[in-house]
């Protein structure tokens, strides 16, 4: 066992689950890039919240945690809740994407929440998307979720989706229609066709009445393809391509069961459909099948509302205007009034799911009627990271969003209930990591969390919280990092531009730059010095050098680098951003620090913008104190983890077992894992060189809270 230094306090290892039901169940629900911004239910929202009804209801039966913190992106972030360590131990710093090695995945050597669980007697499944690891440079591949630990899996291994299909299955040129589908014939599209199925079936649709789906839509949602105008006929068309992904309404499937792994193409009726009904409904089939004797955690990883934005069935959304369908995709203010419809959606069907799942029952006016007490069951509900810029809501700030460690980047909505929750509908306003949420799992299951993982946590206990209404403080800080992740001899995701003015490396190709409205720099892009010379930017330190070379104005670029500490009242934030020098033509990274006054007043709080940075002007003594300390404790917090190359399976030493596993895998698979020590993508005899030079214990590592 790797022995370490901690700086935490006593409390922090807490396990009894008092006279609440033995081994509760865990219903644990992840909303993909919605900060705390987007909920009602915590005092935000801006003008036009989403309709979360649903949600809401949970959030009113147990705690509200409003001060807690994720990580910048979602593989980071979703890291921490799964092995509840911070990015700087498991070297994912942001959206694990196709060229991202095994080093910067979850390894199978890491205590993930289904293998703590597992100690318990506890069954695990998973629904819906995934992100942690594979299936690219990865030897499980597909098979990740299960090597990992969990029992069943059913969902998205890579996480994204597709880019929106603007052939809609092939009956149209590329960028024709923007949403995926065909729209009303009001908006460029048509009111009847014939629906074909991919098992070659045909359904002919025609629009009934005017606040129904369109019918183009109505078909994609059924998983065909939409042929306007036209009759069904005993031949499909030879243009349809029902192997061709489109975003939410068709997605690559992939299933882990005790039967092993299964790859479910395109074609395949179970792969199509809107993926947060696909999502749901795989999550109350499972948990309907559970043997009542033994607990269970199911993990609803939902996609929404992550881009692309696109129009979810209007079933989903009885609380917004109209179905959306003329809206376009494309446009900023279409945008928002999307996303809000996806969230939507996602309220919808989290009701559902528990009603379907007994947690939950329908009162006659429509509304949930939830009862913590009638179930065994604790319910979990997180966002993974902040809001993407674009969508963020007033007054968070749209320019310091996802991807940065501000507060719009990292701060998340967290709520917990169930029957181990006493007083319920209270908010929490003492600092919480996405990491605890880790812990909290270990501590519904009876496990004393810190004493039976091998190696350093991050994690704080919640179940005090939980427990009383006056809990002081658990935390003394808190910590949020992101960053870029290994890949292939120092290489990183490619540059995009968004918004015209915004130099990013957080989306992983050319696809999802797209998908986030940018124009793409990287491997294919445009000299805009040279027109239409293919060519292709590493940095976007050198899109800058190209656009100031062509006469035309430099981007912003957003920082390669960003952490944040945090105490009760104040915040430091250390940035590392690329900067193009004209005068030398050449390019550095530059490192920078800012220190602000945060609260959580509702329903404007005190955030982290540029003006308020309070080392613009001169700090008085008690303000340089309190900065100094954080500085301090964010150096120490960074310095926590020694390198120690060689511990591929992270046991705190660099010894016989590291040979023994680095031999395996070289023989078995020779690419990319934890053993490939100078990061080429290989694991082979070099890696075996340098674990024989780095024999040995590993300097102690340490948590610090």
């Amino acid at each position: 066992m790797l022995v370490f230094a901690t700086l935490q306090l006593a409390s922090c290892s807490g396990s009894s689950t008092g006279t609440a039901p033995e081994r509760p169940n865990i219903l644990f629900v992840i909303m993909d890039d919605v900060g705390i911004d987007q909920m009602p239910s915590f005092g935000y929202g801006g003008a036009t919240p989403p309709n979360m009804p649903n949600i809401d209801a949970v959030a009113q039966a147990g705690l509200r945690f409003g001060n807690t913190w994720s990580m910048p992106e979602c593989s980071p972030g979703r890291a921490a809740m799964f092995v509840g360590r911070y990015p700087l131990r498991t070297n994912i710093y942001q959206a694990i994407g196709e060229n991202d090695l095994a080093n910067s995945q979850i390894t199978p050597d890491d205590m993930t929440t289904p293998k703590l669980l597992r100690t318990a007697g506890y069954e695990s499944g998973l629904f819906g998307k995934f992100h942690l690891a594979g299936p690219e440079n990865n030897a499980a591949g597909n098979g990740t979720p299960g090597v990992l630990g969990w029992d069943y899996f059913y969902g998205w291994v890579g996480g994204l989706p597709a880019s929106i299909d603007t052939t809609a299955g092939g009956v149209a040129p590329q960028g024709t229609y923007p949403c995926g589908f065909v729209p009303p014939a009001s908006r460029g599209g048509a009111d009847s066709g014939a629906c074909y199925l991919p098992d070659k079936t045909c359904q002919p649709l025609v629009a009934a009445s005017p606040g129904q789906d369109a019918v183009g839509k109505q078909c994609v949602t059924r998983g065909g393809i939409f042929v306007p105008r036209a009759a069904c006929q005993a031949t499909p068309p030879a243009s349809l391509d029902f192997g061709k992904a489109n975003a939410y309404y068709v997605s690559p499937l992939v299933i882990n069961s005790a039967a092993g792994v299964e790859v479910v193409p395109l074609t395949d009726r179970r792969a199509r459909g809107y993926r947060t009904s696909i999502e749901v409904d795989a999550a109350i089939n499972w948990i309907r099948q559970r043997n009542p004797s033994r607990p269970w955690m199911a993990t609803v990883s939902l996609t929404g509302a992550h881009t692309p934005i696109q129009q979810p069935p209007s079933a989903l959304t009885p609380r917004s205007s109209g179905t959306g369908d003329s809206l376009g995709c494309t446009g900023l203010a279409e945008q928002r009034d999307l996303q809000n419809r996806m969230i939507e959606a996602m309220d919808t069907e989290v009701g559902r799911l528990l009603v379907e799942t007994g947690l939950a029952r329908r009162s006659p006016d429509g509304t949930l009627a939830y009862t913590p007490a009638a179930s065994n069951t604790m319910i979990v509900i997180v966002g993974d990271n902040g809001t993407l810029g674009n969508m963020v809501k007033l007054p968070f700030n749209a320019q310091r969003a996802k991807g940065t460690a501000y507060q719009t980047g990292v701060w998340v909505p967290l709520i917990v209930s169930g029957p181990l929750v006493n007083q319920p509908n209270r908010t929490v306003d003492h600092m919480v990591n996405m990491v605890d949420v880790y812990q909290l799992f270990g501590e519904i299951a009876g496990i004393d969390v810190h004493a039976s993982v091998p190696r350093v946590l991050d994690s704080a206990t919640l179940l005090p919280y939980l427990r009383r209404a006056d809990q002081p403080s658990v935390r003394s800080i808190n910590f949020s990092q992101g960053g870029s992740n290994i890949q292939r001899n120092g290489g990183r995701n490619g540059p995009c531009v968004i918004g015209g003015n915004t130099c990013s490396h957080i989306p992983i190709n050319k696809g999802v730059c797209e998908d986030n409205g940018g124009v793409w720099w990287g491997s294919g892009a445009t000299d805009p010095s040279v027109p239409n010379k293919p060519t292709g930017y590493q940095t976007c330190c050198q899109v800058n050098q190209a656009l100031y070379k062509a006469g035309k104005d430099m981007v912003e670029i957003m920082p390669d680098t960003s952490t944040a500490i945090r105490n009760a009242t104040h915040k430091v934030v250390r940035n590392t951003v690329q900067q193009y020098d004209p005068a030398n033509d050449n390019c550095s990274v530059v490192p920078f620090s800012e220190f602000y006054a945060v609260d959580q007043n509702q329903p404007k709080p005190t955030l982290d913008d540029a003006d308020k940075n309070l080392l613009t002007q001169t700090l008085s003594a008690p303000l340089k104190a309190i900065y100094d300390d954080l500085t301090a404790k964010l150096d120490r917090m960074l310095a926590s983890q020694p390198a120690c190359v060689g511990d591929g399976n992270i046991d705190g030493v660099v010894n016989a077992q590291d040979l023994d596993n680095w031999r395996m895998i070289s023989q078995a698979w020779g690419l990319s894992s934890t053993y490939d020590l100078n990061f080429d993508g290989l694991t082979n005899d070099v890696d075996r060189d340098l674990l024989a030079r780095n024999a040995g214990p590993c300097a102690k590592a340490y948590s610090l809270y």
